[in-house]
């Protein structure tokens, strides 16, 4: 965990190994609980963040993530950016439903995601694809 000149809490990751996963979990719970986010939003944050970077090791092989606290004096937030350079996802459309996969898997992970997040953003071609979480809650 690094930060940001500003007082804010950021941090980046490489992601290319399987405790890597288990290293932006912990940070990604770390940055919410320090922010202010409750266990179960912690926990809700954690579980996106282990689903994006193990999709970065399955498909790409290698990426990073990038932490970020937005909060601002009315609200509490955390937005995290993955990125890698694999191959890409022929159809976002399709990749987002619930039960398709490419991989495998149960075709959970980035349907499951996009409804723990307020904000799920996906760009993705070959050589480069994005995908940008972020959530916010109103300040008590």
């Amino acid at each position: 965990m690094s930060t940001a000149s500003h007082g804010r809490l950021d941090t980046q990751l490489c992601i290319a190994e399987s405790m890597d996963v288990v290293r932006a979990r912990a940070d990604a719970r770390q940055l919410a609980s320090m922010i202010g986010f409750s266990p179960a939003d912690q926990t809700r944050l954690a579980t996106a963040v282990s689903e994006l970077s193990r999709n970065i090791l399955q498909y790409a092989g290698k990426g990073h993530c990038e932490m970020r606290d937005i909060s601002t004096n009315d609200t509490l937030g955390i937005q995290i950016l993955f990125e890698d350079n694999g191959p890409g996802i022929p159809d976002i459309s399709l990749a987002i439903q619930d039960g398709y996969s490419t991989g495998g898997g149960l075709g959970a992970g980035l349907p499951g995601t996009k409804r723990l997040m307020d904000k799920f953003s996906i760009e993705s071609r070959p050589g480069l694809t994005r995908v940008n979480i972020a959530m916010v809650r109103r300040r008590a």
